[in-house]
Order: C-alpha cells, then structure tokens, then sequence
C-alpha cells in the first residue's frame, strides 16, 4: 500500500466493537488547520502553505464518495467548496505578505499590519458578503449534495471573509470566526465529522485569544504610528 493511498483511506475505528471510524485525513487535516490558524495569528509566513495543505486533505474528506466510493462519510458540497475556496483565499494572502514583506526596509518587521477595518471597507464588505452568501446558498441548492444548505453556505461564506481578513490583517476576522464555529461544531456532529467538530470547540477558545491578542497588538501598532 503507497503512502498516499493510506493518506486517503486509513481510518482509525473506536466505539463499541470497533464500529464507528474516523478517517486519517481528517485528524492530519485539522491538525493542520490548527497550526495554520496558530501561525496567523503570530503572523507568520508559513501560515499559509500549511493551511493549504490541510485543505486539500479536507477538500478529499468532504466529497465522501464522490472520490471514493468505498467511503461512508457523508457529501458535504458546502465543506467540500470551502476547501477549494481556502487555497484560493490563501494563495492570495500568502502573495498579499510576500509583497509587505519585499516591500518593507526592516525584514524582521511582521508582513501585515493589524488594525480595524474602516468605515469605508465596511460599506463594500458587507454588501459583498451578503451576495456572496446568496449567491453561493442558491448554488448549492442547484447542485445539490447538501443535508443543510443554510448552515454550509454560512460555513462557506463566512470562512472566505475571515480567511480574507487574515490576509489583510482586520481584527474582525476573530470575531467572524467565532460565528463560523458556532454553526459548525453542531453541523459536523450531525454529520459524524467527529474531529472536525472537536477542532472547533477547540477554536472557540483559541479565537477568543487570538481575538483579545490582536486586539491588544492592534492598538499598541496604532499608538506606535501616532508617534
């Protein structure tokens, strides 16, 4: 068996006789969302391709049997998308801090600077949410493959803009990932993505820090400018 091909398919089994499993690729995936979501938070560069590398995993995890027909997980389209729209949303911000980084005469100084958005970003934002939240509800509901439409396209949209505003360095990404974890741990229950809901009653409070530590750096950044 190639390493890959146990990467995709192995399982651990637990319970009662051994008959409940969770996939490999959905511990070492969220294991590497978790340190992903660690380095953001410290900013630092390899924030990103971590990141990615546990979305491809999950991407795998969340079309269930569309990619493999021996697999009992269930689809999850909204999940599944969500993957693909990380590395997309991620390949921007590994690029968007490259160029700080390339831009800025002290290397040692962070890639992004961290602030408030402004009203002025509020009033494009929030309408683009918006859209994009319907726009993305309605697609999923053409395709179909989602149990719960409503709470994967939230999953789907929120994740985009706080994975966007990491990239730009808004303190408010804390917050909307506090709103993606309050749908997602009874979503994946549900669904029997056992890990998955666990790393996000574990984000709960790792958000909750990050939130509090960005703030406290974002003011100190500020008061630092004005001098």
């Amino acid at each position: 068996m190639s390493v890959i091909h146990w990467l995709f398919n192995a399982q651990v089994h637990f319970g009662n006789k051994y008959t409940q499993s969770i996939y490999w690729k959905e511990i070492i995936g969220n294991i590497f969302g978790l340190g992903s979501a660690l380095l953001g938070m410290r900013r630092k560069m390899w924030a990103w391709p971590i990141g990615i590398i546990g979305n491809v995993l999950l991407f795998t995890l969340f079309i269930g049997s569309m990619w493999d027909p021996h697999q009992t997980s269930r689809i999850m389209l909204g999940q599944a998308g969500r993957q693909l729209l990380l590395i997309a949303v991620s390949l921007y911000g590994w690029q968007k801090w490259s160029q700080n980084r390339k831009r800025s005469a002290d290397s040692s100084k962070p890639p992004v600077e961290i602030r408030w958005t402004t009203p002025r970003e509020k009033m494009v934002l929030i309408p683009a949410t918006i859209a994009f939240y319907f726009a993305t509800f309605y697609t999923i509901t053409a395709i179909g493959g989602s149990w719960n439409i409503a709470a994967d396209t939230w999953i789907f949209t929120g994740t985009a803009l706080a994975t966007y505003g990491l990239a730009r360095g808004f303190v408010e990404f804390w917050l909307v990932w506090i709103a993606v974890d309050a749908v997602g741990v009874p979503l994946d229950i549900r669904g029997h993505y056992y890990p998955t809901a666990f790393m996000y009653i574990f984000y709960g409070a790792f958000v909750i820090w990050g939130f509090i530590t960005w703030l406290l750096v974002a003011k100190r950044e500020k008061e630092a400018r004005l001098v």
